[in-house]
């Protein structure tokens, strides 16, 4: 066990020199990532302390999106693309970040690199953190962003078939709190 968490924590500190929308190791039947310059669109997203504006966001299938996000909050703000299942699955690894201490209310906690954009999708999962060390991959989920208080960043998506979606933060206690959106995909 102690050596599975030391791998872990290992594959999360090399992790730091990709751009945060690299493609990883989880594939979506919803979608891809995409280069900003395919988006047929933007849609600003405003996060607020425990929200979105706006709370609900309509794209077709096929369709190449550009999310801006604006986090205009105080704490630390995750944008994630996927259905409730998927965002309950991701909390319970974004809460084993934060008891590690590598979470933080405002970002991620410094070590000697910036840990914003950490492979934080590795935590608890052996074949993933070991393919993080080799890949040297900073962000394993692609449908995925960290906003810290006053940045903004961005995610690229084409959107592949229609489907109902959440937008959602998983950072702890957020989700549950209301920072989540509907995504509706349309023929």
């Amino acid at each position: 066990m102690f050596l599975r968490n030391r791998l872990t924590v290992a594959a999360c500190l090399l992790a730091l020199s990709s751009p945060v929308w690299a493609a990883g190791a989880h594939t979506y039947d919803f979608g891809q990532p995409a280069p900003a310059a395919k988006a047929s669109r933007s849609i600003e997203v405003v996060m607020g302390d425990m929200s979105f504006d706006p709370k609900a966001i309509e794209v077709k299938a096929g369709e190449t999106v550009r999310f801006v996000l604006v986090n205009k909050g105080q704490l630390l703000h995750e944008f994630n693309l996927g259905d409730a299942a998927m965002h309950a699955s991701h909390q319970q690894e974004m809460l084993k970040m934060q008891q590690s201490g590598m979470l933080t209310p405002t970002g991620m906690k410094e070590m000697s690199h910036d840990m914003a954009g950490m492979d934080h999708s590795a935590m608890g999962h052996d074949a993933m953190a070991m393919g993080a060390m080799k890949q040297g991959m900073k962000h394993d989920d692609s449908n995925s962003v960290l906003v810290e208080p006053g940045k903004t960043a961005e995610l690229t998506w084409t959107f592949s078939k229609a489907v109902n979606l959440e937008f959602a933060c998983n950072i702890p206690g957020h989700y549950q709190a209301g920072m989540v959106g509907k995504l509706t995909v349309s023929q």
